[in-house]
């Protein structure tokens, strides 16, 4: 009897002094998308499969930097992100390890998957032009290339080349137009800015409604965030903007993904892998479309009232790993152009 008690105690206190121990009942998620925008889909994980789920939330960055600086120690075993680019960045510095899953083969299409299997995108984030309904008949709007001509000059918000989302679209026109036509649209695009980029999509929309600018390079998501928002002035920006799906008649609109990955270290990795395979799921699904205002990677969920209000439109169907490995390529571009 003693001795039984004596091992039991000696179990628990080394489960005390070693948190990096596997538990199949728990994992561990780094998560850039905040706590109120994920918590409730992973309450509906917990109470489906009784894994208990621990949620970081940080800045998208910031994660990648605890990551690497937590090396093999980290307790993360997730990492869900926003953009391909980061996706791609955290695989090539080595906080991702792959794994294979044939419900999310099945579930997500092959564009929004890594190749080599290192991440899985979640959930698609489109990027088109906005424009103020009252001063711009979207008649004279086309496409993304449209917007370097002379005619848009001074009438352009989008924020800096330091962001993602931007450095995500100008690689994805460097795969369609490739490097010199980019950089000459590039080049066009920043003489027809309205002002020094500076701040986010919110502020860039705010800015138009504003008077500041007519077009407006931004995510559906945050337009679908002020149309629902509690502030009145947040809504009242909205309400004056319309979305333009440029492209329809080519390659379709640029669209990217937020995703999830292994991390390297991960311990709870059947726990960690069930998990991702829930947020490929019809409930996590309908949830990014209905809380986010994302549109699902699954083109046979239904989406909500404000995304179905802007319409159906073509998405660019590349594949969502270009992006990442173009970015740097992309980031110096801009800079060549002058887009800070």
């Amino acid at each position: 009897m003693l001795k039984t008690a004596l091992i039991a105690g000696v179990v628990g206190l080394s489960s005390l002094l070693n948190p990096l121990m596997a538990n199949a009942n728990e994992v561990n998620l780094y998560s850039a998308r905040i706590e109120a925008l994920i918590k409730p889909i992973l309450d509906e994980f917990t109470a489906e499969t009784g894994i208990r789920v621990n949620l970081v939330t940080g800045g998208a960055d910031e994660l990648l930097q605890r990551l690497q600086s937590e090396g093999r120690n980290t307790p993360a075993d997730i990492l869900l992100t926003t953009d391909a680019g980061r996706l791609h960045r955290a695989k090539e510095v080595g906080l991702l390890q792959a794994f294979a899953s044939e419900t999310l083969e099945r579930n997500i299409p092959e564009n929004y998957r890594d190749p080599e299997g290192y991440w899985v995108g979640l959930s698609m984030r489109a990027r088109p032009i906005m424009y103020v309904r009252d001063r711009v008949d979207p008649s004279t709007l086309s496409s993304y290339e449209d917007l370097a001509d002379p005619r848009w000059k001074g009438k352009i918000c989008t924020r800096s080349s330091s962001n993602v989302y931007n450095q995500s679209l100008v690689a994805a026109m460097m795969a369609a137009n490739g490097e010199a036509a980019t950089e000459q649209w590039a080049r066009a695009l920043v003489n027809n800015f309205a002002r020094p980029p500076r701040g986010g999509d919110r502020d860039q929309i705010k800015a138009a409604a504003a008077g500041q600018c007519d077009l407006v390079i931004a995510n559906t998501y945050y337009l679908a965030g002020m149309l629902t928002d509690n502030d009145p002035a947040e809504r009242q920006a909205a309400e004056v903007i319309d979305v333009f799906w440029p492209n329809q008649q080519d390659r379709g609109t640029h669209v990217n993904v937020s995703g999830a990955g292994l991390t390297a270290a991960a311990r709870n990795r059947d726990a960690a892998i069930a998990l991702i395979e829930f947020l490929s799921g019809d409930r996590a699904q309908q949830w990014y479309a209905e809380a986010n205002g994302e549109y699902p990677v699954r083109d046979d969920i239904e989406i909500g009232e404000i995304l179905s209000q802007w319409g159906d439109f073509k998405a660019d169907p590349l594949d969502m790993s270009i992006l990442g490995d173009n970015n740097a390529q992309a980031l110096r571009l801009m800079d060549r152009a002058g887009w800070r």
